[in-house]
């Protein structure tokens, strides 16, 4: 490989390291929403990783019923997370054009944890 070809390849790889960071940063602005029971919990979720609001009907809300709110609780949370993994996969597979770059698997690779 000559010098001028490995020379743009090392630029080419910056470029889309670059824009990683880019798709990264906007994922962390973004949300998505899953629910659990029906819609009595719901959870939001953004790019980031983190879990921004949780809903709970206020019909769900009885004492007798703390096990099932919770784990409805889990289950909303849960599927939250799920939703911002597959968004953040989704951008970064229009930054690298679909190829699976190791350490690019999930989200948690995806923000350095």
């Amino acid at each position: 490989m000559s010098k001028k070809m490995l020379g743009d390849l090392m630029r080419q790889a910056q470029k889309i390291q670059e824009e990683i960071g880019r798709v990264q940063e906007e994922a962390k602005a973004k949300t998505v929403e899953a629910s659990a029971g029906g819609g009595m919990v719901t959870a939001v979720a953004n790019g980031g990783g983190e879990i921004v609001s949780v809903k709970i009907d206020k019909e769900v809300i009885n004492p007798d019923d703390a096990e099932m709110l919770q784990d409805l609780i889990v289950a909303a949370c849960n599927e939250a997370l799920r939703r911002a993994q597959e968004m953040v996969q989704a951008e970064m597979a229009k930054v690298t054009g679909g190829l699976q770059i190791p350490g690019m698997g999930n989200i948690g690779d995806l923000l350095g944890r």
